[in-house]
């Protein structure tokens, strides 16, 4: 379903979830708080790049109740609000959105970004905006899969997994339909409140994203086409890879541009 009205915009919110600790990637501290651009952090880089998107949008952060490593001079908003996280992504997701209805219209549009996720593009989350008021179920930025799918067998009880151990193909799943999902993620606020209260009281196992909590209550977000480097920073070599993506970007930023 689609709004055909000509009722004005809802006003824009982003809400970053950004209390998680990133075990993964074995460092001695959340990965928001690496190093990712000389000087500046994954978080930073991440709320800059956001900020520079839409400037008109505002921010609620979510962060970690006793996080030792935020300074506000990390953030690029002179008002923005604050929120404490949960044990799990979702919960933190839930506690901003609570946040933001006490300053916020159930009609104005939440975009929920990853933190680690700094290498979203501009252009990617102004479409996704515009794709999001044209639909009564937000919108979502994603990729089609590119590479062959595999589904791994399942172990029988009788072998016990260890770490490390290898896992033996069951079959080639048809890539036919399948997408990557990525973030930013855009719902009305109310709309989005509601289908994840719902979502982690009755089925919290099938939260893994936002559009998750939507599909359980029925709905279908669009999906919006991407650019496939929108990497998600888990593990080491994530890291790595984007700080060469954007330090790539800014090269190609400050090469004078040949007259035609």
């Amino acid at each position: 379903m689609t709004r055909m009205n000509d009722a004005p915009a809802p006003r824009l919110w982003y809400l970053v979830p950004a209390a998680g600790v990133g075990s993964r990637m074995q460092a001695d501290r959340p990965k928001q708080y690496l190093e990712l651009t000389p000087g500046g952090s994954v978080l930073e880089a991440t709320l800059t790049t956001l900020r520079r998107a839409l400037p008109e949008a505002g921010l609620c952060l979510v962060l970690g109740a006793e996080d030792a490593y935020f300074t506000p001079t990390m953030v690029p908003w002179q008002e923005w609000l604050r929120a404490d996280g949960g044990s799990e992504r979702a919960d933190s997701v839930l506690a901003g959105l609570e946040c933001l209805s006490r300053v916020a219209s159930d009609d104005d549009l939440v975009l929920v970004h990853d933190v680690a996720r700094p290498c979203v593009r501009e252009s990617d989350i102004q479409a996704l905006v515009k794709a999001a008021r044209e639909s009564d179920d937000g919108a979502i930025l994603a990729a089609p899969a590119s590479d062959t799918m595999k589904r791994a067998a399942v172990l029988s009880h009788a072998v016990e997994r260890t770490e490390g151990s290898a896992q033996r193909i069951a079959h080639t799943e048809s890539r036919t339909g399948l997408w990557h999902a990525f973030t930013p993620q855009a719902f009305p606020l109310g709309l989005l409140r509601t289908a994840l209260r719902a979502a982690l009281a009755e089925q919290p196992e099938r939260i893994t994203d936002e559009a998750s909590a939507l599909e359980a209550c029925g709905r279908s977000p669009v999906l919006v086409p991407a650019a496939r480097d929108n990497l998600k920073i888990t593990h080491p070599e994530d890291l790595a890879m984007a700080r060469l993506l954007l330090a790539a970007r800014e090269d190609h930023a400050d090469r004078p541009r040949t007259p035609a």
